[in-house]
């Protein structure tokens, strides 16, 4: 069966905008993604038939909203292939699940002395929460470094591993380079010498299947907004087991069982970690783009992504003074680039003139900028509603910047 690319872009109703007078080509998703008309519907029908607020109301309205919200747990469960809808916990995004697991497990488990290993790769959300935690207790962040294709030294990440290990935090697949890590690898030395794992998962799991129990990570974090679902909406996977023993990041309404002005008791999984209104239509958002991803398959998706970046790749590298960063041999959809002297925010001022859509800047990587002594780069990063002909308005548009600046 062909990739159905035509009746996909149809679902999307912003690709039908014009920017500067030109079709809109965006190139941007790894920043964030645009939204199916499925999501919006979604949305648009819980506020105008089904809103209430969730989990304490008895009344219809109240019902409806929390049926909706509840199956959109199950939904994520599912897509991840969780044991348990107690191991889905609903956050606003990567960064506040990652936050939250430095402030409970952390803040628990380690102590002064200890180590943290990251990457060499990581997105700041992934390095800023564990060395403000190391700071705090008087641990010890290590990085594994990476070779110059971006690809995650393993020997190294290896020998990193010893008895002051507490934790292995590593990006399943970069932001700023596209390299997909060899996780189940990460995981498998790790555990064997009982370091728990957690995978940041915010780019890879709009490109890729996973399954929690083949991976057998301890935790799994990823935003909404870049798999096609509402911003303001994550998901922290964790195991049940370690989720039980964590104590509460926040109080309030709905993480408590009981309340006195002497002592609190709190709630069971996933409430527990639920303090407050949550964000009730970003939640059904999230379970709608799960259901018409579902209708693509995400193997699909993959194989199709991988086409447009084999493309891409291969159209970049007959221009002159283009240079990719990042040349990892098992990539995800991203194309990071330098133009010699030009400037990664001109190149992006100017492809907005032709109503390209792309990303400048550092990516909130800034290590990696720095590994490659280079400011910022320009990334093009690539979707399931994306074609090759976006590509070569792309390429054309690198080609005519070239041209301008001589």
């Amino acid at each position: 069966m062909t990739y159905p690319i035509e009746k996909i872009r149809a679902d999307f109703p912003i690709l039908n905008e014009k920017i500067r007078n030109k079709p809109l080509v965006y190139l941007d998703n790894a920043a964030s993604c645009q939204k199916p008309q499925a999501v919006i519907d979604s949305i648009v029908k819980l506020y105008s038939h089904d809103y209430a607020n969730v989990h304490r109301g008895v009344h219809t309205l109240s019902v409806r909203s929390t049926d909706l919200f509840e199956a959109a747990r199950e939904k994520v469960k599912t897509f991840m292939n969780a044991a348990s809808e107690k191991e889905i916990i609903f956050v606003r995004g990567a960064t506040d699940a990652i936050n939250l697991i430095a402030q409970t497990y952390g803040k628990a488990n380690i102590h002064a002395g200890d180590e943290i290993i990251i990457t060499a790769m990581e997105h700041h959300s992934n390095i800023v929460p564990w060395q403000m935690l190391c700071e705090e207790k008087g641990a010890i962040l290590k990085v594994a470094p990476m070779t110059s294709q971006g690809e995650l030294l393993m020997p190294e990440f290896e020998a990193l591993l010893n008895s002051k290990t507490k934790l292995v935090s590593v990006v399943h697949m970069s932001n700023a380079l596209g390299t997909i890590n060899p996780v189940e690898k990460i995981i498998e030395l790790a555990h064997a010498r009982n370091i728990p794992v957690l995978l940041d998962g915010a780019q890879a799991i709009p490109h890729t299947p996973v399954d929690m129990q083949k991976l057998d990570c301890d935790f799994y974090v990823f935003s909404g907004h870049k798999l096609y679902a509402p911003t303001g909406v994550g998901v922290l996977y964790g195991k049940q087991s370690l989720l039980e023993a964590m104590p509460p990041y926040q109080g309030g309404g709905d993480m408590i069982r009981t309340v006195t002005f002497e002592k609190s008791t709190y709630a069971g999984l996933p409430l527990k970690f639920e303090a407050g209104t949550p964000s009730i239509a970003e939640v059904i958002g999230l379970g709608a783009a799960i259901d018409y991803l579902n209708t693509i398959g995400m193997d699909k998706i993959a194989a199709y992504e991988a086409e447009l970046l084999a493309y891409a790749t291969q159209a970049a590298l007959k221009i002159d003074g283009l240079k990719i960063i990042g040349e990892a041999k098992e990539k995800g959809a991203i194309l990071s680039f330098t133009l010699g002297k030009i400037h990664p925010h001109d190149i992006g001022t100017m492809l907005d003139s032709l109503g390209i859509a792309i990303r400048a800047g550092h990516h909130c990587a800034m290590p990696v900028m720095d590994f490659y002594k280079v400011p910022a780069t320009a990334r093009a990063s690539f979707a399931m509603y994306n074609t090759k002909a976006e590509i070569d308005v792309l390429i054309l548009g690198i080609k005519n910047l070239i041209e301008m600046f001589g």
